[in-house]
This record gives structure tokens, C-alpha cells and sequence, in this order.
């Protein structure tokens, strides 16, 4: 039974609230009407699911912060907000399209030590550039071994919406849900210094699962393709 009545993530209930009322009124309207309105108002609750995740423990894994695609693998300078300097970094970024999983996790062990709001355009999410422009909320975080790393949210075309309930100075595990987005989106994952990727783009992430990189790991960055 609980694999089948999957969480409902608390935000998502006033939308499904007033999904529910419009499909009412629209029902009592015309009856094709309600039909559709029952069908966003069932859409709704699909997307504000939240399924538990089993993070794996061990120290040094960095898992994924989000659902979807492995958008890129690449070099990049983390967000000037975040105070990580002017070194480019590896980073990870995973798209969420409407269907996927919206809730958002914490990569790795640690403490918040920096929170950064920007706001920005509304580009889609899968282009270069909306890491640079669109609306974002980054958060540095710095392990229990001094290293810094980097997730950033970022909203997309449609997304209008970046929830973070993290605090600076908070002490957080990995795979903790620590925000979402509404609807459709980015996350991207700005590894440690010397710290490889061990995913590829086109490849697919579970929040909270999937490891994205090791910072105990002495293996070249990965490569691969569709089978």
C-alpha cells in the first residue's frame, strides 16, 4: 500500500486545493469541463508527489540533488554570489522535466555556510545560459573535511516558483529534502576542486540516490553512451 499512495510534499496541497475547486466549478458548468479540470487537478497531484529515497551513508559520496536528465558534465565558474572563487569547477547539471519528481535533496553531508538569491530571466532550463540569467537560489556547502561544493536551483521557462527552507549554519545530511521547484526546472551540482564526475550526460538521476561523484574515488571521469 505505500509504494502505491505515494506522499503528497506539503506545498503542493494549496495548488491541489484550488485544482480541486476550479474542477468543480467548471463541472458544475458543463461536465466536459470538470472532466478536464479533474484531469489537471489528478496532474497536480502527480507532480507534488514525494517519494522516500534510500540515500546510501558512506562519507564522501555526493548523490544526486535532483530528478531527471544529466543535462551536462562540464567546466564551469561557480555562481560570483557564492564566494567560491574564480577557478573553474566540475559541474553537474540535472534537469527536471514536469513529469519528474520535484522535490529537492541534499548532496552530501555537511553544513550551510553560504545562501545566495538572484533573480533573473525565465529561460528553458536544458539551455547553457540559464545557469548565467534565469532565477536561481544558490547554497554553498561545506563537508565535515573542509571541502566546498556548490547546488544551485534554477528556475525554468515556466518555473515561476524556488522554494529553499535551508538556513546558514545548519547542519544537513545527504539526501534531506531541503526544497522544490514549480514546474520544470534545473539543479547543478558545482563539485570540490579535483573531484571527478562519475555520471554522463543523457544519463539519468534519482534524488537522493544516484551518485554523482566520490571524493574518495582515484578513477578518471566517465564516459558512455545510449546502449
Amino acid at each position: 500500500m505505500k509504494a502505491v499512495l505515494v506522499p503528497i510534499n506539503r506545498a503542493g496541497w494549496p495548488f491541489i486545493g484550488l485544482f480541486a475547486a476550479a474542477s468543480a466549478g467548471l463541472a458544475y458548468a458543463a461536465l466536459p469541463l470538470g472532466l478536464a479540470g479533474l484531469v489537471l487537478t489528478l496532474w497536480c497531484v502527480y507532480f507534488f508527489r514525494d517519494p522516500d529515497r534510500v540515500t546510501p551513508d558512506r562519507q564522501g559520496l555526493i548523490v544526486s540533488p535532483a530528478d531527471g536528465v544529466v543535462q551536462s558534465v562540464e567546466k564551469a565558474l561557480p555562481p560570483p554570489e557564492l564566494d567560491m572563487g574564480e577557478t573553474p569547477l566540475d559541474r553537474i547539471a540535472v534537469f527536471m522535466n514536469v513529469f519528474d519528481v520535484h522535490v529537492n535533496r541534499v548532496p552530501c553531508d555537511g553544513t550551510i555556510t553560504r545562501l545566495a538569491y538572484r533573480p533573473g530571466k525565465f529561460f528553458n532550463a536544458s539551455l547553457d545560459k540559464a545557469s548565467e540569467f534565469n532565477e536561481r537560489q544558490g547554497v554553498r556547502l561545506t563537508t565535515g573535511e573542509g571541502l566546498n561544493l556548490a547546488f544551485v536551483q534554477i528556475a525554468g521557462l515556466i518555473a515561476r516558483r524556488i522554494e529553499c527552507q535551508l538556513s546558514e549554519g545548519q547542519a544537513v545530511r545527504a539526501g534531506e529534502r531541503f526544497g522544490l521547484i514549480r514546474f520544470g526546472s534545473r539543479v547543478d551540482v558545482y563539485l570540490p576542486a579535483g573531484v571527478v564526475p562519475l555520471v554522463v550526460p543523457g544519463q539519468r538521476a534519482v534524488a537522493g540516490e544516484t551518485v554523482l561523484a566520490d571524493v574518495r574515488a582515484q578513477e578518471p571521469a566517465r564516459s558512455g553512451g545510449v546502449r
